[in-house]
C-alpha cells in the first residue's frame, strides 16, 4: 500500500497550475507523468549570469545582465529580424535581436526610454554587440528576481526552461518533510542535508556536490535495500528442491570435455537446485566461456526433476539462435522444447501456450514475453535469464509470479562486470565465474587502422572472401543524416553491394524481424559472405565460418561493446581478426581504449579497466539499451556509494526480511521514491 504521506507528490502532474493538453504533450515525452518525476528531473547543468555595469567585448560568449534603456526599433523588412537598439548607463550601444516577424513582444517588453534590466548571451557581431532573443528583460523593480545562477534543464519542443522551473517550484512547494532513511551517524559524517533540502538545493545550484551525493546515496540505497528483500521473500517461500538423476545430461552427445570452471559451476548449480529455498545465482563468463552449455546442464537437472525450464534471451534474434542451438543439441533427447517470442501468433502460439500449461513442453526458450500475462506454466521449476542489460527486481519477481513455488534462477552475463560493480546490480546473488576458456581456442588478432585506409580494408577484405572466408562490418549508425557525420550501416551496405554484389547482407534494429532472421540465416548458411551491421550483432550471433571483424569508427564504441563485438570471431578452429577502424580526431581516452583492446584479449581485464576510464554505464550494457541501471546515481558516485550503501540497509532488514524499525518504516518510503516498481511487487508478493 502506498504510504499515504507520498500522496502529495504521486499526484498526476495534471494537478500543477498551468499544465493544459499543449503542456502535458512535452511533459509525456520527457517521461515526466507524476510530480514525483519533476522533482527528479534534474537540472544536467547551470548558467551563471554575470551581472555588469557597462557593456565591453570582453564578455563576448558569458551569460551577462546589464541594465539597458531601448533608444529606436529597427525592423528589417519581411521576415528578418527586429532590432532594438539601446544603451547601457555609460552609453554603450547593443542590439537587441528578435527573430520570427513579430516586433509587438519586443516592444511591449522594450519600450523606448524606460530602463529595464536584460540578460542574455551577449555576443560580438562584427564591430558591434548584440543579444539575441534575450532571456529575461525586466522592469528595475523587478530586478532582484533575476537568478545569478541558473539550472539547466532537459527539454522538449514545446517546454522552456523557464516554464520547467516554474513546474520545479510548485512540486517542490507540495513536497512532504519525509522521516529519515539514511542511518544518523552516516548522514552527520557526510554532512547531507535532508532528502527535501537536497532537492531544493540541486534544482537551485546543480553543482551543488552534498545535496547531488545524497540523493544519489538514496537511489543506489534504496536499490540494494530491493535486492536484499527480494532475497528475504524467495527465501520466505520455499521453493521446489530440484533433484535430478542425471539420464538426461548422461544422454548429451558432446564434441568436447568441459572445462574445469564449467565443471565446478555445475556442480555449485547442482547444489543449489537440491534445496527447497530457491537458487538465486549470476554466471559470469567471457565471450565464447560457455555460459549455454552450463546453462543447458542446469535446465536438463530442471527437467530430470520433473520441472520446466525457461530461457529468456535479451531479443529476437539471440532466442531463436538459442533455440536452434539447444535443437542440435537434443537431439534424440526425450525432451520437448519450444520457442516463444512477441512475434509468434495465431495457432503456434495457442499450441505453445497449451503445451505449457499442460507440461507437455519441458523447456521454453523466448524473450520477454515468456513472462507475460497468459504465459502459464504448469511447474516452472528454473528460470535462466541471458541477459543483455540489467534484469531488475521488478522482473525478477514477476518471474517468481509464474509459479507456486517460487523458481530457481540463473542470470547468465554476456559482459564481465568488475568485481566492484558486482554488488551493485547483483547485491543479492551468489557468483559463478568460468575463468577458463575452452581448448583449441585461439585469441584474436586485433589490428587498429586509420578509416584513411578503408580503401586497402575493402582490398582485403576481397581476399578474404575469395578465400571462402565471411565477415562482419559493424557500423555505429543505421542511416546518414546532416546532423550526424557517423559511418551508416546503410550507406556501407551500399559502397560495399558494389564491389560484391549479391554477396553482401544487412541487419540493424529498425528491420522487422522476418527480414532480420532471412538475412542472418543466408549469413550463417553461407549464401552470403559480408554482413553489414549494427551492434544489434553485439551478443549471442553465432557463425564459425566468420573469422573477420571490422568495426568502423570503433573510437565510438565502448570498450565493453568493441569486446562483445570482437567476440562475434574466433568461434571456430581458424584463426581470426578484429581491425578497429579509427577516426583522425581521437581523445586520449579513445586512445587508451584501442590500445587495451589491440593488447588483450581478456574480458575481466577489458571490464575493470572500462569502469575506470568510463564508468559503469558502458560496461553494463545500459548505454546501448538506453535503459540505465540508475536515473540519478552516475557510474563514479554508485561505485563510491555501494558499500556504506549496502552495509547501511544490511542493518534494516531483519532475519525474516521484515522492515519493523522506525528507520525501517522509513526506509519503505524510499523504496516506493526510488524503486517504486520493486515496492509494489514487494508489497504483491507479500
Amino acid at each position: 500500500m502506498r504510504p499515504e504521506l507520498l500522496n502529495p507528490i504521486f499526484a498526476e502532474v495534471t494537478a500543477l497550475k498551468g499544465i493544459g493538453p499543449q503542456l502535458a504533450r512535452p511533459l509525456e515525452r520527457l517521461g515526466l507523468e507524476k510530480l514525483v518525476d519533476i522533482l527528479f528531473h534534474l537540472p544536467v547543468g547551470h548558467v551563471d549570469r554575470i551581472p555588469i555595469e557597462a557593456l565591453d567585448a570582453a564578455y563576448a560568449g558569458r551569460v551577462v545582465s546589464v541594465e539597458l534603456t531601448p533608444m529606436d526599433y529597427r525592423a528589417s523588412g519581411g521576415r528578418g529580424p527586429f532590432r532594438v537598439w539601446a544603451q547601457d548607463n555609460a552609453g554603450n550601444m547593443i542590439a537587441l535581436v528578435y527573430f520570427g516577424g513579430n516586433p509587438g513582444w519586443a516592444k511591449k517588453q522594450l519600450p523606448l526610454g524606460e530602463a529595464r534590466r536584460v540578460s542574455g548571451k551577449l555576443e560580438s557581431y562584427g564591430q558591434e554587440l548584440q543579444m539575441v532573443h534575450p532571456d529575461y528583460v525586466l522592469k528595475l523593480d523587478e530586478a532582484d528576481s533575476l537568478p545569478e545562477r541558473e539550472p539547466i534543464y532537459p527539454l522538449s519542443e514545446g517546454l522552456t526552461g523557464r516554464r520547467l522551473q516554474q513546474l520545479v517550484a510548485q512540486a517542490l512547494e507540495r513536497a512532504p518533510d519525509l522521516p529519515e532513511w539514511i542511518e544518523s551517524s552516516l548522514l552527520a559524517e557526510r554532512g547531507w542535508p535532508q532528502w527535501r533540502e537536497a532537492l531544493t538545493m540541486i534544482h537551485a545550484d546543480p553543482s551543488d556536490a552534498k545535496a547531488r551525493t545524497r540523493l544519489a546515496y538514496d537511489e543506489v540505497f534504496a536499490n540494494q535495500l530491493a535486492l536484499m528483500l527480494v532475497r528475504a521473500s524467495s527465501r520466505r517461500r520455499r521453493g521446489v528442491p530440484l533433484a535430478g538423476d542425471g539420464h538426461l545430461r548422461a544422454m548429451l552427445k558432446l564434441p568436447y570435455s568441459l572445462t574445469g570452471a564449467q565443471l565446478r559451476t555445475i556442480r555449485e548449480i547442482e547444489g543449489d537446485l537440491v534445496q527447497s529455498t530457491p537458487m538465486v545465482r549470476l554466471l559470469q563468463g567471457d565471450v565464447g566461456a560457455g555460459k549455454t552449455m552450463v546453462a543447458l546442464h542446469a535446465m536438463l537437472m530442471g527437467v530430470e526433476a520433473g520441472s520446466q525450464a525457461a530461457l529468456l534471451a535479451p531479443t529476437e534474434i539471440l532466442a531463436r539462435q538459442h533455440f536452434e542451438t539447444l535443437q542440435r543439441q537434443l537431439a534424440g533427447l526425450p525432451v520437448n522444447i519450444a520457442i516463444l517470442t512477441g512475434r509468434d501468433k495465431g495457432r503456434a502460439r495457442e499450441a505453445t501456450l497449451m503445451g505449457l500449461a499442460d507440461g507437455s513442453i519441458n523447456l521454453l526458450v523466448g524473450t520477454h514475453a515468456i513472462f507475460q500475462e497468459g504465459v502459464t506454466y504448469k511447474k516452472l521449476g528454473l528460470a535462466v535469464i541471458d541477459e543483455q542489460h540489467r534484469f531488475g527486481v521488478a522482473q525478477r519477481l514477476m518471474l517468481a509470479q509464474k509459479a507456486e513455488a517460487p523458481p530457481h534462477l540463473l542470470v547468465m552475463t554476456a559482459t564481465p562486470i568488475p568485481r566492484t560493480l558486482t554488488l551493485s546490480n547483483y547485491g543479492e546473488m551468489d557468483v559463478s565465474r568460468l575463468d577458463e576458456m575452452p581448448p583449441g581456442r585461439q585469441p584474436i588478432d586485433t589490428r587498429v587502422m586509420s578509416t584513411e585506409r578503408v580503401d586497402e580494408v575493402v582490398a582485403g577484405l576481397a581476399r578474404h572472401v575469395a578465400r571462402g572466408g565471411q565477415a562482419y562490418w559493424v557500423c555505429p549508425l543505421v542511416e546518414e543524416s546532416e546532423a550526424n557525420d557517423r559511418a551508416a550501416a546503410e550507406a556501407r551496405f551500399e559502397a560495399l553491394r558494389q564491389v560484391f554484389p549479391g554477396k553482401v547482407g544487412l541487419v540493424h534494429g529498425r528491420m522487422k524481424g522476418p527480414e532480420k532472421d532471412a538475412v542472418m540465416a543466408a549469413f550463417a548458411g553461407g549464401a552470403l559472405s559480408i554482413l553489414v551491421a549494427t551492434t544489434v550483432i553485439e551478443v549471442g550471433v553465432d557463425v564459425p565460418n566468420a573469422t573477420l571483424m571490422i568495426i568502423e569508427e570503433a573510437e565510438r564504441f565502448g570498450l565493453a561493446q568493441l569486446h562483445q563485438l570482437r567476440g562475434r570471431v574466433g568461434r571456430g578452429d581458424q584463426k581470426s581478426v578484429c581491425l578497429l577502424l579509427r577516426g583522425q580526431n581521437l581523445s586520449e581516452t579513445a586512445r587508451a581504449r584501442l590500445a587495451l583492446m589491440r593488447e588483450t584479449n581478456d574480458g575481466f581485464r577489458i571490464a575493470e579497466e572500462d569502469l575506470r576510464l568510463r564508468g559503469a554505464g558502458e560496461i553494463l550494457g545500459t548505454r546501448q539499451s538506453g535503459d540505465a541501471a540508475f536515473r540519478l546515481a552516475s557510474p563514479e558516485q554508485v561505485t563510491e556509494l555501494i558499500t556504506a550503501a549496502n552495509d547501511d540497509a544490511r542493518l534494516l532488514v531483519d532475519r525474516d526480511g521484515g522492515l519493523d524499525s522506525a528507520r525501517g518504516q522509513a526506509a519503505r518510503i524510499a523504496l516506493y521514491l526510488f524503486e517504486r516498481d520493486a515496492a509494489v511487487g514487494l508489497i504483491k508478493a507479500g
